[in-house]
């Protein structure tokens, strides 16, 4: 199966429920460790709005840095990401878990080029499910790996954009916005009153079992 020019063909499900889950400040900490990766190249994060351009300054003068060298920051981070990187207290533990009854798959809103360091990353933490690395928008890769499936489906995200768009796309899920407690997430926008926000990992586990024995799946997508 595919979702425009991105595939997804490689990935198989099993007769269980699925659970989707983004990684960066959702399994994996993002902000914290990228502030620490700023200091060592100079400069220093400001958190003024939820967005990097813009936000990143010099240390020596306070001057702030221009848009394309920021992109390059990003990207020298996602190369190291292996250094930097540390997952969300009981991610791991609770995935394992959670294993036990449902699929479990990354979709990660990154460059598919640093896939390979995001993997090996992942597996050195004994996070072992599938990873799909894309810019793309979320809502049609979720729809295609659910496509006409009846079994519960269940999406994790920090962003309310992508939540938003899985929202449109997906019918019957349980979207649950989980916001880490950084600086820069009380500038997010919020999500919509529809989508569950939870606090950690021992919440996002506690709504997902209740959804699994509620069996009420029949939220529709809204009309286009």
């Amino acid at each position: 199966m595919t979702s425009g020019e991105f595939d997804i063909s490689h990935i198989r499900l099993g007769e269980r429920p699925l659970i989707v889950c983004d990684v960066d400040d959702v399994v994996l900490q993002f902000i914290g460790p990228f502030q620490l990766f700023l200091q060592s190249q100079g400069c220093a994060f400001l958190p003024r709005s939820f967005r990097l351009h813009g936000n990143i300054v010099s240390q020596a003068d306070g001057v702030e840095i221009e848009d394309q060298e920021v992109s390059r920051l990003i990207e020298e981070f996602f190369e190291a990401q292996e250094l930097w990187q540390t997952p969300l207290d009981r991610v791991v533990e609770t995935l394992d878990r959670l294993s036990e009854e449902a699929d479990i798959l990354f979709l990660t809103a990154m460059q598919p080029r640093f896939q390979n360091q995001r993997r090996r990353l992942l597996d050195r933490m004994g996070l072992l499910f599938p990873l799909l690395a894309t810019e793309q928008p979320k809502g049609p890769i979720v729809h295609a790996l659910h496509a006409s499936r009846s079994l519960p489906v269940i999406f994790i995200d920090d962003m309310a954009l992508n939540l938003h768009s899985v929202r449109d796309h997906v019918a019957d899920c349980l979207l649950i916005h989980l916001v880490p407690n950084s600086p820069v997430h009380r500038f997010a926008p919020a999500a919509a009153n529809d989508i569950t926000r939870a606090t950690d990992w021992t919440h996002v586990a506690a709504l997902i079992e209740a959804h699994f024995v509620s069996g009420t799946f029949t939220r529709a997508v809204p009309a286009a």
